[in-house]
């Protein structure tokens, strides 16, 4: 019997401990594999859990969750889309692709930046590698890349860099609307305009509350605007402004009787496409941030005010034989007639003397207080923004009154006008411009009294009377019963008046029986023409663009011709005895 001692190789260790065992893994004995085996699985299954517990840690460490906040936070969040009052497209968002980087996760930062810009060029390399040397666990590397763009980095498959999808706004109209939409910047959010409007209704609160909004959460928003017939006064808007050199030019069309704004230009005007247009100051919105001396437009306020208070009447008559003086300053007549004038005359004639006598027959309170009734001495608040104080006397006077009777002295927004003429042709209910969709009921809810409905049928009586045989024969488009009103002033240069440069404004009201919408064209120093001998009043360049754009809206707004007069046009003033306002000036109505 053979004795096999302790020591015998085919023995395994039972004694030594982790030395021993150590030495039997390195041991080339085959009696030893065993052993071997299970120290290597240990040794593997010791790695992979400490592996698997680093990976549950840096996916439970606050860090990551940092990260993914901050790429969340920083990704353009989701507008409603705008329409205009037919529901056409004006605003909307699309999705477009960006790259960031994780700059924690970036091994070679000098590389990345290599990469990086020569597939982005415009990318300012000193700048990335800044970015990218921070500690910061997101940081954008370039927004709204192209679609070749997008691919170039996908390619490069470098760690810490990354795609992204987010919105970006899209105006598919261009300039076509601009300064009621305003923009989005870049991480969409409202800067301007209805954009802006959108966002202080709550949306930015919500997306600051963290809430993950879509599209398809957001209902769209319905403007008042007409798409085809905002389009079509912005042709005839920048015909008018090239054609009369004018320096810049504004228009719009206001519903009267809700007062929806249907359409809005003002040129010089940008591409909210490329919101850094409207950082210019030649491209303000000159209907309402703007503040002008509106002219003879004025006149209409001061007249309604007289036949308002019951001290005139239509048949009334004012000393018109020369001019009027205040001291050292003296009030003329551009139409000056030398005579007595009736209500209608000073009205067609564009009498300045005749109103300064109204407005001083009411005093200088009542002025202010009737003014102030009419929205004229406050600001304009509408859903826009972008709105101006109007200019007011810091010390009013009876000079003050007289020269603001011709709109001489006091500056509004063109819109805030249209506001208070608007009230004289709708029966006498001053109703707050909007760009909000909205029904007459609506309208109404809000809407105050602020002449009778005499009054403001007397006040589209003499409209279409200018029309006929007045300043305002330039708007008398066939077909449409127009009435209207010219205003010229005088700019001031250096604080004195230039009789050079000139403020043109005109409006018009269409139908003048049943009126449904008030036009404005505004210009500035706009230049006389061979055709217009030399003129460069309203009647020659503002009134002629207005008649354009009733004759080319007019169908798009659904106002359907007449050629045959209407047959008793203004009833009310029938009935208080004044039969004349019934019958056409063409046949005999005249003054």
């Amino acid at each position: 019997m053979t004795q096999t001692t302790p020591n015998t190789p085919s023995t395994p260790p039972r004694k030594g401990g982790l030395r021993a065992l150590i030495r039997a893994a390195f041991s080339t004995s085959l009696a030893l594999s065993g052993a071997r085996m299970r120290l290597a699985a240990l040794g593997f299954l010791a790695l992979y859990g400490v592996v698997a517990i680093k990976l549950v840690y840096l996916g439970l460490k606050p860090e990551a969750t940092t990260t993914r906040r901050a790429a969340a936070e920083a990704v353009a969040a989701s507008r409603p889309d705008i329409l205009d009052r037919n529901g056409e497209v004006l605003a909307s968002d699309v999705k477009v692709m960006s790259v960031f980087a994780e700059p924690r996760r970036i091994i070679d930062k000098d590389e990345a930046t290599e990469l990086l810009t020569a597939v982005l060029p415009d990318l300012d390399a000193r700048d990335l590698r800044e970015r990218l040397g921070t500690k910061k666990g997101f940081v954008w590397v370039k927004r709204e890349v192209t679609p070749h763009q997008r691919d170039e980095v996908f390619h490069l498959g470098l760690p810490g860099v990354g795609l992204i999808a987010e919105n970006k706004r899209v105006y598919p109209n261009g300039p076509i609307g601009a300064h009621v939409l305003g923009f989005a910047n870049i991480d969409n959010q409202g800067i301007a305009g209805i954009e802006k409007y959108v966002d202080g209704q709550g949306l930015a609160d919500l997306h600051g509350a963290g809430f993950g909004v879509t599209p398809d959460d957001l209902k769209p928003i319905s403007l008042s605007l007409d798409l085809r017939a905002t389009h079509a006064l912005r042709d005839e808007l920048e015909k008018g402004v090239v054609h009369f050199k004018a320096k810049a030019g504004a228009a719009a069309i206001l519903d009267v009787n809700t007062g929806e704004v249907i359409a809005l230009a003002s040129l010089p005007d940008y591409d909210p496409n490329k919101p850094t247009e409207a950082l210019d100051p030649i491209h303000i919105n000159r209907m309402s941030v703007g503040v002008y001396e509106m002219g003879s437009t004025f006149k209409a306020l001061t007249v309604a005010m007289a036949l308002d208070s019951g001290k005139i009447n239509l048949n009334s008559r004012l000393d018109a034989r020369g001019s009027l003086s205040f001291g050292r300053f003296k009030i003329h007549d551009y139409h000056a007639q030398n005579r007595a004038l009736s209500v209608p005359e000073v009205f067609t004639y564009s009498s300045n003397v005749g109103v300064a006598r109204m407005a001083m027959g009411q005093g200088v309170e009542k002025h202010k207080a009737f003014l102030r009734k009419m929205g004229q001495l406050t600001r304009m608040r509408t859903e826009l923004p972008e709105s101006a104080e109007p200019i007011v006397p810091k010390s009013w006077g009876e000079l003050n009154t007289m020269t603001i009777a011709f709109g001489h002295g006091l500056a509004v927004a063109p819109l805030q006008a249209m506001m208070a003429v608007g009230a004289l042709m709708n029966g006498g209910y001053l109703i707050t411009p909007t760009f909000i969709k909205r029904s007459e009921e609506e309208a109404k809810e809000s809407a105050e009294r602020v002449v009778k409905p005499e009054t403001s049928e007397a006040m589209r009586y003499l409209m279409r009377l200018n029309a006929e045989i007045g300043t305002a024969r330039k708007v008398n488009i066939n077909g449409y019963f127009v009435g209207g009103k010219t205003g010229t002033a005088e700019k001031v240069v250096g604080g004195h008046y230039s009789k050079n440069r000139l403020f043109t404004t005109f409006m018009a009201v269409a139908p003048a029986d049943q009126p449904k919408y008030l036009f404005l064209t505004i210009m500035d120093e706009p230049q006389g023409l061979p055709e217009t001998g030399g003129y460069a009043t309203a009647a020659y360049n503002s009134g002629q663009v207005t008649g354009e754009i009733i004759e080319r809206v007019g169908p798009i707004l659904g106002l359907a011709p007449r050629f045959e007069p209407p047959h008793q046009p203004f009833p009310l003033l029938a009935k208080l005895g004044y039969g004349y306002a019934n019958i056409p000036a063409a046949r005999g109505g005249g003054h």
